[in-house]
């Protein structure tokens, strides 16, 4: 992907994630929603547990799961489409950056630490270039 490709893309998922992002921000934002999507629509668990094909204590151990942020996307996915909902989910930057703001902190961190190796290579060249004059200072 050419780099002005990948700035428009970037600008989109900034518009996409927006609300991700504001979501982000709260400490767990995600926790415990199967649970609490089916309490808020009133649906009975052996409703639920019977539309995914599990007894209600799997069903209630996939809600465990979704706490804990060890569910899979298939059991959430089955799970919510049995809630007559379905899954959307984001990926978005620590700290409430954008995508944009978070390339250009790659893109700094990528030219110090290249700089860094620069000069740390500069460096030994100059204590080598150092070592062999005085050896060769040393013989004559």
């Amino acid at each position: 992907m050419r780099e002005r490709e990948r700035k428009i893309v970037r600008r989109r998922l900034d518009v996409e994630m927006r609300p991700y992002r504001r979501a982000a921000m709260e400490p767990h934002p995600t926790e415990g929603l199967l649970s609490l999507v089916r309490q808020v629509l009133r649906i009975p668990v052996l409703e639920i547990a019977g539309k995914v094909g599990v007894e209600r204590s799997v069903l209630y151990g996939l809600e465990t799961s979704e706490r804990r942020r060890t569910i899979t996307l298939k059991s959430l996915n089955r799970v919510a489409k049995a809630m007559g909902c379905r899954v959307v989910y984001g990926v978005v930057p620590e700290g409430g950056l954008t995508f944009e703001e978070l390339a250009d902190e790659i893109e700094e961190m990528r030219r110090v630490s290249e700089s860094a190796s620069q000069q740390a290579s500069e460096l030994a060249e100059d204590g080598e270039r150092g070592n062999r004059e005085q050896g060769t200072g040393s013989r004559e």
